[in-house]
């Protein structure tokens, strides 16, 4: 295949720009709808929400308002409260009735009207303007103190959501009074492109740098934006497929972009390098072959692994771990494919005008990292401790780690839906903020005994019924609170049978439970699967062996900075809290693989040299200066673009960014540089054991004979 792109490399980049041009036409035409939520057969909070069957959904958010000196009349009573409130009789039940419209027109034309809920009133009958908004005034909660007044919002979806959002951020209401909104579509965003942009720009600068040539920079970029392009489109057609959350595009916007540039510049810098060795008699097409049949070669098995080892996150079941895994998938497998068939036939078409608007190249002396190599040789003891101890230190705050789910409480304080957050859990308690609802199975009569059973638990700060047959409990403590979840086990063994317990925060405790007892197949699967894959590429059983070592480490320290910075706050944000249940499995799939592209460019090339001279020390010190400056370049892509991604907006994928770049940034200096090497000076020659098949040597006896 590689020699038809090269012979054909005009028809191979006609080819990748008609498949790009039909994947986004047909992605744009055809999108996939997002799908946020997932089941989880066979747990009690599942088995609740298929009997409610979605009867009774909840609203999209709520207009929060508050006033310390007490809500306004207006806004001040609760219908709920009201003992006489007949809800067939209730206008927010009549479709022709609009609560909002009738308060702000009764307080238009009442005298005097000067109440500090008038601004709030106008605000509501504006925001009801919007198409396919509903703003329920008469299905409102007061706070026990009446400080605290939470409105239910209906709206079809993020436009109209933005168009809210619009609203209360011009709104200036009365002095005293806060006006907030509560629910996650009303969360702050990053408009779209900016983090790719940053990533982009970033990983421009770095190759400038690496490269010091602009058409030399400019065709990695080239590849891994149509290979990500690419990736994307496809990702969202076969959304229709696999359901899949709306975040998980920017998984492959993240990895596509990292990997393919990374991917790429492995693969131009060895074609440059083919050059140079005889610039006078060394053709270009042998060139290309030579920089795939090496570079192109560890980028072949550097994907596959990632992809392999992505995967296996569909051990968490089809429902949730999926469309994650498709997202992955999606965007290694294009840039890869990019890598492999579209450079190739670029590079042939330019040639050596790879380097024209070059600046000088700095020649002579010894590099660096080959001086650093056996420095580290010489005491390969100390320095392998010392690697292991910084790394061990890094990962001590994993062990602390606790799953659940990111809610708006773990939100910067800036953002509105943080702020209604904390207005709601001080005006109704931090309990309210993640209801537990109870479920009746049907016929069961025990409902009420269990509502009251319920209100006697501790806990509990109060329990109602809410029609049919469910009820609702509102913890004293809030849905991140491990307390909390202590609750929730005390309530399901001790409520009746046929009573169930559900509700987000229970549904988020039954899925951290599931994904802990997967969690170790997923490591097992994953391991088994790098080293099958590795043996074949080194023709050893020690070197898959010592980089399964390595990389776990590097995963360890990954997790110990996500657990200090996201749920310890040791960084002081205010934003701590549990880390959501999904992200520790796929941040060590996604991560294990990456670390293992750093091990296969490196070695790839320390075996090349081994097996010139079979000189273990001279080959690492040697591996290590060939690959030096472009693993350096490669990572430092890697970690811009990850870390551009950790100050996404969405938690979940702030902590996958810092994840991310934190372990590229271990894995390209403390491992790379000092463990790699020190533990390949300790184990010697033994690196390269592979023993051979028995029925090779049977073979051999018998052509002897």
């Amino acid at each position: 295949m590689i020699r038809f792109c090269i012979r054909h490399s005009r028809l191979v980049v006609l080819l990748w720009l008609a498949l790009t041009a039909a994947l986004i036409a047909a992605a744009a035409t055809w999108p996939a709808p997002a799908d946020d939520g997932f089941s989880l057969p066979g747990s009690e909070s599942q088995h609740a929400a298929e009997l409610l069957g979605g009867a009774a959904p909840e609203p999209s958010g709520a207009l929060v308002v508050s006033a310390p000196s007490g809500l306004a009349p207006a806004l001040a009573s609760d219908p709920a409260s009201d003992p006489a409130s007949d809800p067939a009789s209730d206008p927010a039940s009549d479709p022709a009735s609009d609560p909002a419209r009738d308060h702000a027109r009764d307080h238009a034309t009442a005298a005097g009207g000067a109440s500090a809920s008038d601004p709030v009133i106008a605000l509501i009958a504006r925001m009801n303007t919007v198409p396919g908004v509903r703003v329920d005034t008469g299905a409102r909660r007061v706070s026990p103190d009446g400080t605290v007044a939470s409105i239910p919002i209906d709206h079809p979806g993020q436009e109209a959501a933005a168009e809210l959002r619009t609203l209360r951020e011009e709104f200036r209401p009365p002095a005293g009074v806060t006006v907030e909104l509560s629910g996650d579509d009303f969360a702050g965003f990053t408009p779209g492109g900016v983090t790719e942009l940053v990533g982009l720009v970033a990983a421009a600068v770095v190759l400038l740098f690496a490269f010091r040539s602009l058409i030399a920079a400019a065709v990695p970029l080239v590849v891994g934006v149509i290979g990500v392009a690419c990736g994307v489109a496809l990702f969202t057609l076969l959304g229709h497929v696999v359901g899949s959350p709306g975040f998980a595009v920017y998984l492959t916007i993240m990895l596509g972009l990292g990997v393919g540039i990374d991917y790429a510049l492995l693969i131009v810098t060895r074609f440059r390098s083919a050059l140079g060795e005889e610039p006078e008699t060394k053709d270009v097409e042998e060139a290309v072959e030579e920089a795939m049949r090496t570079a192109g070669r560890s980028v072949l098995f550097a994907g596959l692994i990632v992809i392999v080892t992505g995967a296996g996150i569909l051990l968490l079941g089809p429902s949730l771990g999926g469309g994650v895994a498709l997202a992955a998938g999606c965007g290694v497998l294009m840039v890869m494919f990019a890598a492999l068939t579209l450079l190739p036939a670029l590079l042939r078409i330019i040639g050596r005008r790879i380097d024209r608007f070059a600046l000088p190249r700095r020649k002579g002396g010894v590099p660096l990292s080959y001086r650093w190599s056996r420095v580290v040789q010489r005491r390969p003891w100390q320095a392998g401790a010392a690697a292991l101890v910084a790394l061990v230190a890094l990962a001590v705050p994993a062990t602390q780690l606790r799953v659940g789910w990111s809610d708006a409480g773990n939100r910067p304080a800036t953002d509105t839906t943080r702020r209604a957050h904390d207005l709601l859990a001080q005006g109704f308690g931090p309990g309210v903020t993640g209801p537990l609802i109870l479920v009746a199975r049907p016929g069961s009569e025990d409902l009420g005994g269990a509502i009251a059973q319920a209100a006697r638990t501790q806990g509990v700060a109060r329990a109602f019924p809410a029609g049919g047959r469910t009820a609702v409990v509102i913890p004293r403590t809030g849905p991140q609170d491990e307390r909390t979840d202590d609750l929730i086990h005390r309530l399901r063994a001790a409520l009746p049978e046929p009573v169930l317990v559900t509700g987000s925060t229970a549904a988020a405790l039954d899925y951290a439970r599931h994904t802990a007892g997967r969690l170790p197949w997923v490591v097992g699967l994953v391991l088994l699967a790098a080293f099958a894959l590795l043996v074949p590429v080194f023709r050893s059983l020690v070197i898959p062996l010592k980089a399964i070592v390595v990389n776990l480490l590097s995963v360890g320290a990954a997790y110990g900075v996500v657990v200090a910075v996201f749920q310890l706050d040791v960084l002081g944000r205010g934003t701590g809290g549990p880390i959501d249940a999904w992200v520790p499995v796929m941040l060590f799939t996604i991560t294990f693989g990456l670390s293992m592209d750093y091990e296969v460019f490196l070695l790839s090339r320390v075996r090349e040299e081994y097996l010139r001279d079979r000189d273990n020390t001279r080959a690492v010190a040697a591996g290590l200066a060939e690959t030096a400056r472009v693993i350096t370049a490669a990572a430092t892509i890697m970690f811009c673009v990850f870390a551009a991604f950790g100050a996404f907006d969405d938690r979940a994928l702030q902590v996958m960014g810092v994840g991310l770049a934190v372990a590229v940034l271990v894995d390209a200096t403390v491992v790379r540089l000092v463990l790699v090497p020190a533990a390949m000076e300790v184990i010697g020659d033994r690196n390269w054991w592979f023993p051979e098949l028995t029925f090779r040597r049977l073979t051999s006896r018998r052509n002897r004979t």
